[in-house]
């Protein structure tokens, strides 16, 4: 796999070798990269519009605090100099494919999670490169003089280190942790930080004294699993530098979704839509990135006693534009009012997908839960 970057092989054999390619910024990089007046400035792809939201930030304004599903009225509250630009998925979609055409040249075990993001397994690969840190050095180089950005890598034994590792020398970086690091790694992180540990499930875990992996591996499975159902397994293995799930090359999606929980209890159907909004733009901006064209779309609502609801409608011609699916998410939210119990969680997912257009490109990987915040 190789150590610190030195190319050096220190895998046994039967460790898989597994890297995480993550651009940095993508949407805002393009932009900046198309637009030389933009560079160096805080951006923000999206709309200023009052209901709009961030889709994606430049490192310039994350420095304010801006982040993609933002409110683009908080952002510019936190950065009055941030300069809006509308989005233009079909050029992103463009450099998508040329950036996994790279790593076409190196593996066929290609899991991508996104536009920007995804998997490789060169555990064999097409080059009999021993060293994955050297494939991933080659193709961070060549993503840089193809396309003129950057991306980060990380190289580990499985797909959660892997992740980790990328996130840990943004932007434009490279991280190993070798199968001796794993654990150690592991355990000193924070489980905010972990891959499938959204807002809500930190501060849950939080309540029961979880705040580092090593309180994490503390806790017996069986209270994992009562405390977090199926995903508590997940949490247990992976604080313990396990996950044994395999790359999966163009895995069919089933379903499209994202939710959020509330600090302060919803009551009125407007507090709640106005909730909805964000979450609705993040699971529609998914939906044209992947060229799906859905068929149900779902409401779960979750109130302050947990009590959990959901609600569906599906349309056989398919719900094509965005005001057809905005409609379709209010109709299946008004009658829920007026109510005594106030919402704790709201979430929205498409699904019952026609099949993607030829040109589809790029998947979301939703592991137990996708939260905005």
């Amino acid at each position: 796999m190789g150590e610190g970057g030195n190319g050096g092989n220190t895998m046994p054999p039967h460790q898989r070798k597994i890297i995480h390619i993550d651009m940095d910024a993508f949407y805002a990089s393009v932009e900046q990269r198309d637009d030389p007046g933009l560079r160096g400035r805080p951006v923000a792809v999206g709309s200023a519009r009052a209901r709009g939201v961030v889709a994606a930030a430049s490192y310039e304004a994350r420095k304010f605090g801006v982040h993609s599903a933002m409110p683009s009225v908080t952002a510019l509250r936190k950065c009055p100099d941030l300069i809006f630009v509308p989005p233009r998925f079909d050029i992103y979609k463009a450099v998508s494919r040329r950036i996994r055409a790279i790593f076409a040249e190196h593996t066929a075990l290609i899991e991508p999670l996104s536009l920007d993001e995804a998997y490789l397994d060169v555990t064999s690969n097409l080059r009999n490169v021993a060293s994955a840190t050297e494939i991933a050095e080659q193709i961070r180089a060549r993503i840089l003089a193809e396309t003129g950005l950057t991306a980060s890598a990380g190289v580990s034994y499985n797909k959660f280190l892997a992740k980790l590792a990328s996130d840990h020398n943004k932007p434009n970086g490279l991280f190993v942790i070798t199968p001796k690091m794993g654990p150690g790694f592991v355990e000193a992180l924070p489980v905010s930080k972990f891959h499938g540990i959204g807002p809500a499930t930190a501060a849950k875990m939080e309540k029961l004294a979880i705040a580092t992996g090593r309180d994490l591996k503390a806790r017996p499975l069986a209270f994992l699993q009562q405390h977090f159902g199926k995903a508590g397994t997940y949490y247990y293995w992976i604080a313990r530098g396990v996950d044994e799930r395999p790359v999966r090359p163009d895995r069919e999606r089933k379903s499209i979704g994202a939710e959020n929980t509330f600090a302060i209890d919803l009551y009125t159907f407007e507090a709640a839509y106005a909730a909805l909004t964000p979450i609705m733009e993040k699971v529609w901006r998914s939906r044209e990135m992947m060229n799906l064209r859905a068929r149900t779309v779902t409401l779960k609502v979750k109130y302050a006693d947990f009590q959990q609801i959901t609600r569906s409608r599906t349309d056989d011609e398919g719900i094509v534009t965005r005001v057809l699916f905005e409609e379709r998410v209010a109709s299946l939210l008004a009658p829920l009012f007026p109510t005594t119990k106030g919402i704790r969680l709201l979430g929205v997912t498409l699904s019952a997908f026609a099949k993607p257009e030829p040109e589809a490109v790029g998947q979301l990987s939703f592991l137990f839960e996708q939260e905005i915040g």
